[in-house]
């Protein structure tokens, strides 16, 4: 009997294994493989074709910490990532609650808020290139209306990074918009039904009742949004390359510049590994205190 038992036990695990092989290889192919590659590379100098030639060890992680390109990097992504991230939330989050309005027309301006989904990086950057030109540019043809001088939206320094945030912003707003009305329609509206008859207030049943049950869409959205935020490139490619002064050059650029116009693979491997550890502290930063607020049903 113990003998059949076992027979079954490892049948129903090679025929398991046999479903997720399929999962396994791909997994191994694009993920497994080049994550252990990077590794492997972060503790070497390469050559141009990034075979590998000297090994360093941790050289590559001490030479870009003393490196004041690279902590300018650091700084501006974690800039940029509360730029955006906050004020995207906040904004779909409004958005969201006015579209979920039972009002004439509504559908429209649910279709107008969520557009931005729809947009490509490269399109969307291309866009707001053109509005945010020095010289005909929308923005500053706005600001000359009312007699204020033209801004280097792209060109100065201290517009640069705020600029492209703006952008980043205007793109992500779409899809967050779109989950968290999914997450406003999903709430018991037997709820708001029993708070009418208590006499609660509009803003009463914003906070007592719509925030705690949407909470757990907006843990998701505000963890998606950080880990996308880090991961930013496309606009900064098309939007400054980087500049001006190496104000926009946040840390994927920082690490295409490095591995893909300075060849240097060891080094752009070690900053790759960097920003991992970055976004895994961040979103086990967020399970952790965040988690504890969300309300599941």
């Amino acid at each position: 009997m113990e003998q059949v038992k076992k027979k079954m036990r490892i049948k129903s695990f090679y025929k398991g294994m046999a479903f997720l092989l399929p999962s396994i290889i791909l997994f191994s192919v694009f993920l497994f493989y080049p994550m252990f590659r990077t590794i492997y590379l972060s503790f070497f100098l390469t050559k141009a074709n990034g075979d590998t030639t000297v090994f360093v060890g941790l050289e590559n992680y001490v030479n870009m910490f003393n490196s004041p390109m690279f902590l300018k990097s650091i700084k501006s992504t974690f800039l940029f990532v509360l730029y955006t991230v906050p004020t995207t939330v906040i904004i779909s989050l409004f958005l969201a609650i006015i579209a979920n309005e039972k009002l004439k027309g509504i559908g429209f301006f649910r279709t107008i808020f969520s557009s931005t989904m729809g947009v490509s990086v490269a399109a969307a950057s291309v866009f707001w290139l053109y509005l945010f030109n020095p010289t005909m540019g929308l923005l500053n043809e706005m600001l000359g209306l009312f007699g204020i001088e033209a801004i280097g939206w792209l060109t100065d320094p201290k517009w640069a990074l705020l600029s492209v945030s703006a952008t980043t912003i205007w793109m992500n707003v779409g899809f967050t918009f779109l989950v968290l009305l999914g997450g406003l329609q999903s709430i018991d509206s037997s709820l708001y039904e029993s708070a009418d008859i208590e006499g609660a207030g509009y803003l009463y049943k914003l906070r007592r009742i719509t925030i705690p049950m949407l909470s757990p869409t907006l843990f998701f959205v505000i963890t998606v949004s950080i880990i996308n935020a880090f991961q930013s490139f496309g606009q900064i490619d098309i939007l400054t390359q980087g500049g001006p002064v190496n104000e926009t050059n946040l840390l994927v650029y920082s690490i295409y510049r490095e591995a893909f116009v300075n060849y240097k693979f060891g080094s752009a491997s070690a900053q790759a590994i960097v920003l991992f550890i970055f976004i895994l502290i961040m979103t086990a930063l967020q399970f952790k205190l965040g988690e504890r607020k969300v309300h599941y049903q």
